[in-house]
């Protein structure tokens, strides 16, 4: 089945790994050494400040990335750490920096599922999520705070997992959109770690925010994040709507979904693709779009 929205992905972004990229004034970017097909070109951590700075997303447990943040950050006061998320590959390296530099971590707090387990299932990313990082603070939508020596606005941005923000740096016209919103790719969006109906509700969100380019976690820059946002629903919209027509068509498992949408890619793709899709069909059912049972050896699908 061929695309129908006109999102277009850029996959030409290479950074240049541990080294510190100014952005806009108080803001630098540093991407980790752990390129993935799940993590792109790596993990982007930024340090937000001038003479004084925040750590967000310090990343995966890597010593040369530390090594690379503890340049980045060249002597200044570190103020706090935040966390766009907990997802390991964002956080892992977290609880290590704030203690050997004695500051903060603040997040959306700790990492939790965004509805419970239902009986047989399993969440298909637990061993990426970090489910023991307690934060110091826990962030408010719409909270000003102070990261570094700058004024950054916090917004609750749960999908891609319950605890996801944003962070608006409103002097700079930008938001760090985390895994929310990226330019190389569409977001992963796997039940119960995450929610599609969440999914679509912080689109909504930051479609509506004041903030032209957006910055997210992994891949590029976004120099129109609210209308490539748009085209990110618009295109997810476009999956419900192959989702229930392949139903129609006589797909009566995930499995069978998942090979009539992506009847070519490769099966690492079309692994997540499998996650994402699992969201999409609970998404429907909640809306008696969709009729779903479920066993021990998985759901069945009909038209509602």
């Amino acid at each position: 089945m061929a695309p129908l929205s006109s999102l277009t992905f850029d996959t030409a972004f290479r950074p240049e790994i541990g080294a510190a990229v100014a952005l806009a004034p108080g803001l630098a970017r540093v991407t980790a050494p752990n390129a993935s097909p799940y993590t792109f070109t790596g993990t982007n951590s930024f340090l937000i400040g001038k003479d004084k700075v925040a750590v967000v997303d310090p990343g995966p447990e890597d010593a040369a990335h530390l090594e690379s943040l503890h340049r980045a950050i060249d002597g200044r006061p570190l103020t706090a750490i935040l966390l766009t998320h907990t997802h390991r590959d964002h956080s892992a390296a977290a609880a290590d920096l704030a203690q050997r530099c004695s500051v903060p971590l603040w997040s959306g707090g700790r990492h939790r599922l965004s509805r419970p387990l239902r009986r047989f299932e399993r969440n298909p990313i637990k061993r990426s999520c970090d489910w023991g990082l307690i934060p110091d603070r826990i962030l408010v939508d719409g909270e000003t705070i102070t990261a570094g020596d700058m004024a950054v606005m916090v917004h609750t941005t749960p999908g891609h997992c319950a605890n996801h923000l944003a962070f608006g740096l409103p002097e700079a016209d930008i938001l760090l959109s985390g895994d929310h919103v990226m330019g190389w790719n569409s977001t992963l969006v796997a039940v119960p770690d995450g929610s599609m109906a969440d999914y679509f509700g912080s689109l909504e969100k930051v479609i509506a925010l004041p903030y032209r380019q957006y910055h997210p976690a992994h891949g590029g820059p976004i120099a129109n994040g609210p209308a490539h946002a748009e085209a990110l629903k618009v295109h997810r919209h476009m999956r419900n709507g192959q989702l229930l027509a392949a139903v129609g068509n006589g797909a009566k498992t995930l499995g069978a979904v998942v090979r009539a949408i992506y009847p070519t890619q490769p099966a690492r793709i079309r692994l997540a693709a499998r996650m994402t899709m699992a969201a999409h069909v609970e998404y429907l059912e909640e809306r008696g779009s969709l009729t779903v049972s479920r066993g021990i050896l998985g759901m069945r699908l009909a038209p509602a």
